[in-house]
């Protein structure tokens, strides 16, 4: 017969190892199904777990010709190319204006102006930020008039505060996220007059709403937001995620490089190129139909900060 004293220790050194295994859960979750959405803290984004997988990365055969894109952007989805994306976690949304408020907030982030359009030209104004990308915002709605060195700083903050590994997104890994395993030009197919479900682009509440509008070339549909939306008010993907397209423009991690010859392959960051420049992709509010295209890309210094321009978070799991 056990005695009460060893009896006592047993139990204590069960509930212990009960306790240690629930710390070690709690910081070290097994693998997340597909799927899978989660938060790292109260103010963290919420993040849904991406399957490993493989993609054709680029524009497809005649779709630059169909989208009448200008010579200047032609060509940079190109050469097409498979890419095997490791498993990762992405922003289920875009950051939002009071999720990087909490940021700022923290931190003493610091704004010297945003460009904005004045309907000639783009130029600085210094009375525009984050707080006022020159349309009215609130904290649902991606935040907009930050720069690639912003998105990095917040990453970087995120990683602090949660003791895990938040980064941008890879440009491979945002274009297998955007497609979502579909092959058309963008998530709900190839014509462009049908985002209005799907994305916040330039339309018909744009075209009515926004000074200078009336000369864009919009969607034939109304998305009811002639500037940005709150973020989620539209239809997700198949992996769970919101606005990949539209909305606002959205930072990812890879240098600049004008086509893809010599492109990663293991959906890493592009490390080498222009690194003054980054890859923004997506498009946004006022981008018309060919800008809201999962192959489409740009690139812009990682300095500047843009009414249209925001981010979405990574997580390497």
């Amino acid at each position: 017969m056990w005695s009460g004293d060893a009896v006592k220790f047993v139990l204590i050194s069960v509930l212990m190892f009960v306790a240690l295994q629930s710390v070690a859960a709690a910081q070290d979750p097994p693998d997340r199904a597909p799927g899978a959405v989660f938060k790292d803290c109260a103010d963290c984004p919420e993040m849904v777990a991406i399957p490993a997988g493989r993609f054709v990365m680029g524009t497809a055969p005649g779709e630059e010709e169909r989208e009448n894109l200008s010579d200047q952007f032609r060509n940079r989805g190109q050469p097409r190319h498979g890419v095997d994306v490791k498993s990762f976690s992405a922003g289920k949304f875009e950051v939002t204006r009071g999720q990087y408020r909490v940021f700022a907030e923290a931190t003493g982030r610091s704004s010297d102006g945003c460009f904005v359009w004045t309907g000639a030209e783009f130029e600085k104004d210094p009375t525009k930020d984050w707080r006022n990308p020159g349309y009215a915002q609130d904290d649902p709605h991606p935040v907009a008039c930050v720069s690639w060195d912003d998105a990095s700083a917040y990453v970087r903050w995120l990683s602090q505060k949660t003791g895990r590994n938040y980064r941008l997104l890879t440009e491979a890994e945002w274009e297998y996220a955007a497609r979502a395993g579909t092959t058309t030009t963008r998530v709900w197919g190839d014509a462009g007059n049908m985002s209005c479900g799907y994305a916040n682009g330039a339309d018909l509440t744009a075209e009515a709403q926004v000074p200078g509008a009336s000369n864009w070339y919009v969607a034939n549909c109304i998305d009811r937001y002639a500037y940005t939306a709150p973020v989620g008010s539209y239809r997700a993907n198949a992996f769970g995620l919101y606005d990949m397209l539209g909305n606002v423009w959205e930072w990812t991690q890879d240098c600049w490089n004008g086509n893809y010859s010599g492109a990663p392959m293991d959906g890493s960051a592009w490390a080498a190129g222009d690194c003054f420049l980054r890859v923004v992709r997506g498009g946004s509010w006022e981008d018309a139909p060919l800008g809201l295209r999962a192959a489409y890309r740009v690139g812009s210094p990682t300095v500047i900060r843009v009414y249209i321009r925001g981010f979405r978070v990574a997580r390497t799991d």
